[in-house]
């Protein structure tokens, strides 16, 4: 099973053991709001809370021994907008090193410009 699948799965399942072992302990996630960078211990919180993101069609576009790119779809419980969210992921002794996203808001009434 690849880095990401294993990563996907355990966050949907909200395994927090098997996210430990996926998650370099020095891991760096910079998502795409916010201007913050989070740690292991930060996303491992994610996890566990009650409101966790979730997400659908989850896919990898790519995953070698160093990076993956993946996208999904994340689905929010504060009812903000879903959006598309692209990950960077470079990974370190077969384990997610840093993590960065970027997004797409989904509203209901979002156009693509020039439409």
């Amino acid at each position: 099973m690849s880095i990401i699948e294993a990563y996907n799965e355990a966050w949907e399942r909200g395994d927090v053991e098997k996210l430990n072992m996926i998650i370099h302990d020095d891991c760096v996630f910079n998502p795409h709001v916010g201007g913050v960078t989070m740690s292991k211990s930060n996303i491992l919180g994610f996890v566990t809370n009650e409101n966790k993101p979730t997400s659908e069609n989850n896919r990898i576009l790519y995953e070698n021994d160093e990076v993956g790119v993946a996208h999904s779809i994340v689905h929010f419980a504060n009812d903000s907008d879903s959006e598309a969210v692209m990950s960077f992921m470079r990974f370190k002794d077969g384990q997610i090193i840093s993590m960065e996203t970027g997004a797409t808001p989904l509203s209901p009434d979002y156009k693509l410009i020039g439409n």
